[in-house]
């Protein structure tokens, strides 16, 4: 239900315009007034310039704050290639699967969705819920004195089930903004990528587009296995970003300075991120002098997030007042 107190609000070609009453500021009209912006065409890169500069402990957002927004902005310039599942990384089932190895695949994949295919994933027919099977079950076991699970048939095929949901098919150019305004309009949360000839090129879904403004959004089933990291040479280990840095100093026997800038920072991934406020390209080099006698290589990372990172320590800095070593 509208709230009947909140400012209403015009579209007018698209663009949604808010009716403030008197004496009431918009927050963007706040966000111009912070940076001394007034509306031109070059409005959008001017704020992005401003967000980019750094102006100490004046600035009135925080870095998470300055991030998002960030982001937001840069929105608009990301496409499906950018954040789609390769194909060769998607779990998908035949439509011809058994209810019972249905039930394994769910329990292995961990994710509630999964696409659904007649001969090949380039002949995909919908998607399939976790949810709509356990309702299934449930309605095949009901019994007047509980459920009797013995009377699922578990060789039942998922084509007969009658519960494989419609999918979007989008091409890989698509923009993510008007993807996530289509997903949101259609009520489906996931979309196959197909390529000009119809083959299925990835998959997308509502959270990967969202984790494009908010980073990267973890659950129960994200990331399995615990992070790891290995010394090399002299100095140098390479190492999953997700690595704590607590943990990191204990085995690499260094300590990073107290600094402000790893107040609100739990991981060697964190770290870098806190130095460029942006999530790094793949074999991007970074360094702060905020942490002397540190240098972080990023050896893997996508759109979203820092996957590997290599740490190289210039022990020679200890003399000149670096990293305690």
């Amino acid at each position: 239900m509208a709230d009947t107190d909140s400012p209403r609000a015009t579209v007018h070609n698209g663009t949604v315009a808010a009716h403030k009453s008197d004496g009431e500021e918009g927050w963007f009209d706040r966000v111009l007034t912070v940076f001394g912006l007034r509306p031109t065409e070059g409005l959008r890169e001017n704020l992005a310039q401003a967000l980019a500069e750094d102006n100490g402990e004046d600035t009135i957002f925080s870095a998470e704050e300055r991030r998002l927004l960030q982001n937001i902005l840069a929105l608009r310039d990301v496409r499906i290639l950018d954040v789609m599942i390769p194909r060769a990384d998607i779990d998908a089932v035949p439509e011809t699967i058994t209810l019972g190895d249905l039930l394994k695949t769910f329990r292995k994949a961990g994710h509630s969705r999964l696409p659904v295919y007649r001969e090949t994933l380039d002949d995909p027919v919908g998607f399939v819920h976790a949810k709509d099977v356990m309702i299934r079950v449930a309605e095949e076991a009901a019994a007047e004195d509980g459920l009797n699970f013995g009377a699922v048939d578990l060789s039942r095929p998922l084509a007969d089930m009658k519960i494989i949901r419609q999918v979007l098919f989008v091409p890989p150019s698509m923009a993510a903004m008007d993807l996530m305004v289509r997903m949101q309009a259609n009520r489906i949360q996931l979309a196959l990528v197909v390529d000009e000839y119809g083959g299925t090129d990835g998959l997308v879904s509502l959270e990967d587009l969202i984790e494009t403004v908010v980073g990267d959004i973890e659950d129960e089933y994200d990331w399995p296995d615990d992070p790891t990291m290995t010394a090399g040479d002299d100095g140098v280990w390479y190492a999953d970003a997700r690595v704590a840095v607590d943990d990191f100093e204990t085995e690499a026997g260094v300590t990073f300075p107290d600094e402000e800038l790893l107040e609100d920072v739990d991981t060697l991934g964190g770290i870098v991120f806190a130095i460029l406020g942006r999530v790094p390209v793949r074999g991007e080099i970074v360094t702060s002098p905020e942490l002397p006698g540190f240098e972080f290589e990023v050896l893997d990372a996508d759109p979203r997030r820092i996957k590997r990172v290599k740490v190289v320590i210039h022990r020679d800095d200890e003399a000149k007042g670096g990293a305690a070593l």
